[in-house]
């Protein structure tokens, strides 16, 4: 099935997708496609903002002596597409350690994809909020909705993932 069309049900029917996800069996280049394309989403929703505050004179968070959009951008490129991913692994393997620490007893490879998908499902919402951002600003109230929205849509998918990890980790025992 087209991945834009599953990350369409996923806001429907998260469990059903990630059963779906998880019967195709652990495959890390799977893994890694669905976590950069998510991080190329996230990029590309973070240049509405970077834009925004290159326009206002206002300098981009976090690279201060930087000159110009094109400059910023790269930087943010570099942090979305080699840094995010591997902040990813880190909170993969620490969420899979303690769903197996309460007893939950699923592979690192099905929580890895959990995490994943749940990351590229919720994109989008950024992307929603990367345009609100760059057009009104991050301070607007409907701005910090879609926020907010987009932060609950990543968790409650992690967490529904992480829970469709352990019912199918029970049925294969």
């Amino acid at each position: 099935m087209p991945v834009s069309r599953d990350i369409l049900r996923t806001w429907r029917r998260p469990g059903r997708v990630f059963g779906d996800l998880f019967a195709m069996g652990p495959r890390e280049d799977r893994s890694l496609m669905i976590l950069m394309v998510g991080c190329l989403l996230f990029f590309l929703s973070q240049l509405p903002i970077l834009q925004r505050r290159i326009v206002m004179e206002q300098p981009p968070i976090g690279v201060a002596e930087i000159d110009g959009f094109g400059p910023a951008a790269s930087y943010v490129f570099f942090g979305a597409m080699m840094i995010l991913p591997l902040l990813f692994y880190m909170l993969a393997g620490l969420l899979t350690l303690i769903a197996n620490a309460a007893g939950a007893g699923i592979s690192a490879a099905r929580g890895r994809l959990a995490l994943f998908w749940a990351w590229l499902a919720a994109s989008p919402a950024v992307l929603l909020y990367g345009i609100l951002a760059g057009f009104n600003g991050p301070e607007e109230p409907g701005t910090r909705v879609v926020g907010a929205l987009w932060l609950a849509a990543f968790a409650a998918f992690t967490f529904l993932g992480l829970r469709r990890a352990v019912s199918v980790a029970r049925e294969g025992a």
